[in-house]
């Protein structure tokens, strides 16, 4: 519910109050003093579908639009009056369901939007404590990043300032995000090269991308479009509905800030390639959230102040749906070429381990099976390697040339599309000694596999 605050101008108040006696709306009335071309606060509450409705007959009544109007949050009002009014305008189709009026959104969505230099420090914090974190392979850390990146702001501002035609909304709005995501790459980039050349982390590029946290943003897929759409609907509708957005924020940052990491570290290890698929995420991120918050605030049923602005409003607003929807398409048939991709990977790892494991004999079994993948987005097989265990003093089978021979065929491309890859077969055998340790009176025995150094 709403407390709303209106001061009526000079010649008006006959006509306000009429206007809320004909609502059934409870009021209170103070003199103004001070001189101006005000006369009267009226101060009535309103439940908050009731706020817009309301505000736009007081227009109609001829309460100027410039008239200082004050809209606050109200915790309770006593009445059997206002009950009826809450019901009447529950049931009214003219009642705005669970929406904020425009104007409180118009203002939640300026205030979301941080000012600058508190947007560029809280980016920064929050890039530099989210590759910490990729490199430390903490997800507690990832999540400490998200909690305090300020990226729920600019999406909801720019969504907000189409829906409403306000340009000075919307270009604050897309100002910040560009921005945003720039400095975030780049404090990202600037904080792992310190570590990097400064020997703190003095990982290769292989051992940085094989790291759980930043591995699995290397290759997006098709499930990244429903986590940012997701995300981008839920901040529009905690934006309309006047709620907490604390943890929308969460959700928004969990889609950008990471994958923004990533790319940050590729570009400080120098392999920008390798990272090219989370760039890919960001940028379908940053699409997908603005796409389902506008989308979802026009659902909602938000237009321009003045009629009059209202076909400029539809049309710039299609203009934007049509073109994020269309670089969503676009990148989805990429994310698809992914998924396909991962699945095509999965298939070459298992094969490679059931070849492997075919070709031997004896007591020797494979231990593990690695692959390097390469090009994006059909990643390509490049290398493998095979781990072999045998027991001590025996002198395991020669199986590469095997291996390579029968996996040229499974490392054709996705969709059997060009030539077979070329895959360098690397085999590396280890001694393992195996004992077995077991209870004294005969009781259950247990395998003890150790490696030879």
């Amino acid at each position: 519910m709403r407390l709303v605050q209106v001061m009526v101008p000079a010649g008006k108040r006959e006509t306000v109050l009429s206007t809320l006696d004909d609502e059934g709306i409870d009021y209170v009335l103070s003199d103004e003093t001070s001189g101006r071309e005000y006369t009267a606060v009226v101060s009535f509450p309103l439940p908050t579908e009731a706020v817009e409705p309301v505000l736009e007959r007081l227009r109609e009544a001829g309460l100027e639009r410039d008239a200082y109007t004050v809209v606050l949050d109200a915790e309770t009002v006593v009445s059997e009056r206002y009950d009826a009014l809450a019901e009447r305008y529950a049931d009214d189709e003219e009642g705005n369901g669970d929406r904020i009026a425009r104007e409180e959104l118009a203002a939640r969505a300026t205030e979301m939007a941080p000012r600058f230099p508190a947007f560029v420090t809280m980016t920064v914090i929050s890039a530099v404590v989210a590759t910490a974190g990729l490199l430390l392979d903490s997800a507690a850390v990832v999540v400490g990043s998200m909690v305090i990146a300020p990226l729920i702001g600019p999406a909801m501002a720019a969504s907000a300032g189409t829906v409403l035609d306000d340009d000075d909304l919307f270009e604050r709005g897309v100002k910040l995000q560009v921005i945003g995501g720039v400095l975030a790459v780049a404090s990202a980039a600037g904080f792992a090269a310190i570590l990097r050349y400064g020997m703190i982390v003095p990982f290769s590029a292989s051992e940085v991308f094989s790291i759980a946290e930043v591995r699995e943003r290397l290759a997006p897929d098709v499930l990244s479009l429903p986590i940012a759409l997701g995300a981008g609907i839920a901040g529009a509708l905690s934006l309309s509905s006047g709620v907490s957005s604390a943890l929308v924020g969460v959700m928004i940052a969990a889609a950008l800030v990471p994958p923004t990491a990533v790319v940050g570290i590729g570009v400080a290890w120098g392999e920008p390639a390798t990272v090219s698929g989370a760039a890919l995420l960001v940028l379908v991120n940053f699409v997908s959230i603005n796409f389902a918050a506008l989308a979802t605030l026009w659902y909602k049923g938000y237009r321009p102040e003045r009629f009059w602005r209202l076909d400029e409003a539809r049309t710039a607003t299609l203009q934007r749906v049509g073109v994020l929807g269309v670089a969503i398409l676009l990148a989805t048939g990429v994310l698809a070429g992914v998924t396909v991709a991962s699945f095509e990977s999965a298939q070459f790892e298992t094969a490679a381990h059931d070849d492997a494991t075919a070709l031997l004999d004896g007591d020797a079994a494979v231990l593990d099976v690695t692959v390097t993948y390469g090009g994006f987005p059909f990643r390509q097989p490049t290398a493998v390697t095979v781990t072999v265990g045998h027991p001590p003093g025996e002198t395991p089978p020669r199986i590469a040339d095997e291996l390579a021979a029968g996996l040229r065929d499974d490392a054709a491309s996705p969709f059997g599309i060009g030539e077979p890859a070329s895959v360098e077969v690397a085999v590396r055998y280890v001694p393992v000694e195996r004992a077995t340790v077991g209870a004294a009176d005969g009781g259950a025995t247990a395998a003890v596999t150790a490696a030879a150094a």
